[in-house]
C-alpha cells in the first residue's frame, strides 16, 4: 500500500536503526525496527549494500559500510568543531582525570560529538555519536538553557520520563533550573542519570555571543563542583579556537592557533 513516503526517506529510517551498542542487525530486525514490510527493507537494504553505505557481515548481518563514515567524515560540521577542539579538551581531560563530553543539541535530544574517558572513571552512559534527552544530562540542560525559546519550550512539552529519582520531569521545576544555569553559567546534576555519578557542564561560547556546544564532564557524585574551574578556563579557550579555526578541518592554521591558546591558558 502506497505511503507517499520516499524510497530516500525509508532508507534513512534504515541507517537510524543502528546504535552504538548494536552495530549489527538482521534483515528481520532492521524491517520491524524501521516499520517496513520485510521485502521492502530488503530490497532497500540491498542497494545501500551495493552503493557502500551497508555491509554484509560474514554472519549475514547488516551494518553501517565504511563508505557511510567516509562520507560523513569527509565535511561535516562536527569534523571542523572536534578538530579545533581536541588539543583544548586533552588539556582539560587531563586535569580533570574523568570523562569529558563536547556535545550539541539536535533536535529534541543531546548529541554528543566527543567523549574523553579515563581507567576506573565514574560510570558514564554518554557515547560519541551516542544521544540522550536533555533533561536527564547536564550539557543536555545547559544547551536547553542557552537555546531558542521556541526549542525549549518543546522540550518541555514533554514527555519528560525520568531516569533516576533525582531526574527533573517536572516542566515548571525544569524551566527554574534551565534559568538559574543561564544566570550562572553552568549547571551540576547530581545523581540524574545515575546515583553514583554527578554532571557538571558549562556553555561554549563563539566570540559573538552565540551558542556553539556544551562542554560537560562526568565525576563521582558530590563531586560535580571541582570541575567547574577547568571546565569555564577550557569553554573560553574553545570558544576562541573555534571562532577562529577554518571552516575546514584539513586547513593548517588552526592547530597552531589552538596551540597558542592552550599556551595562554595554560601555560604550556
Amino acid at each position: 500500500m502506497a505511503t507517499g513516503e520516499s524510497s530516500l526517506a525509508r532508507a534513512v529510517r534504515l541507517l537510524d536503526c543502528f546504535h552504538s551498542e548494536e552495530s549489527s542487525l538482521t534483515v528481520g530486525e532492521l524491517a520491524a525496527r524501521a516499520k517496513l514490510p520485510t521485502p521492502t527493507a530488503s530490497r532497500l537494504i540491498a542497494e545501500l549494500v551495493r552503493l557502500g553505505l551497508l555491509e554484509r557481515t560474514q554472519e549475514g548481518r547488516v551494518r553501517p559500510g565504511i563508505r557511510l563514515w567516509e562520507i560523513a567524515s569527509r565535511s561535516s560540521a562536527t569534523t571542523a568543531l572536534r578538530a579545533a577542539a581536541m588539543p583544548i579538551l586533552r588539556a582539560a581531560h587531563a586535569a580533570i582525570g574523568q570523562h569529558l563530553h563536547l556535545a550539541v543539541l539536535d533536535g529534541d535530544e543531546v548529541l554528543f560529538i566527543e567523549r574523553l574517558s579515563a581507567p576506573c572513571a565514574v560510570i558514564n552512559y554518554s557515547l560519541i555519536a551516542g544521544r540522550l534527552a536533555p533533561h536527564t544530562s547536564s550539557a543536555g540542560m545547559i544547551l536547553l538553557a542557552y537555546a531558542p525559546d521556541a526549542d525549549r519550550e518543546r522540550v518541555l512539552a514533554g514527555p519528560l520520563p525520568a531516569v533516576t529519582r533525582n531526574t527533573v520531569t517536572d516542566p515548571a521545576r525544569l524551566r527554574e533550573v534551565l534559568a538559574t544555569a543561564r544566570s550562572r553559567g553552568y549547571v551540576i546534576n547530581d545523581g540524574h542519570l545515575h546515583p553514583d555519578a554527578a554532571g557538571v557542564a558549562v556553555p561554549v561560547m563563539d566570540r559573538a555571543g552565540r551558542l556553539v556546544a556544551a562542554l560537560s564532564a562526568v565525576l563521582p557524585s558530590g563531586s560535580g563542583a571541582a570541575a567547574l574551574p577547568v571546565l569555564r578556563r577550557a569553554a573560553a579557550a574553545l570558544g576562541q579556537a573555534i571562532s577562529s579555526a577554518p571552516a575546514h578541518p584539513g586547513e593548517t592554521e588552526a592547530p597552531k592557533k589552538v596551540s597558542q591558546l592552550l599556551k595562554n591558558r595554560w601555560g604550556n
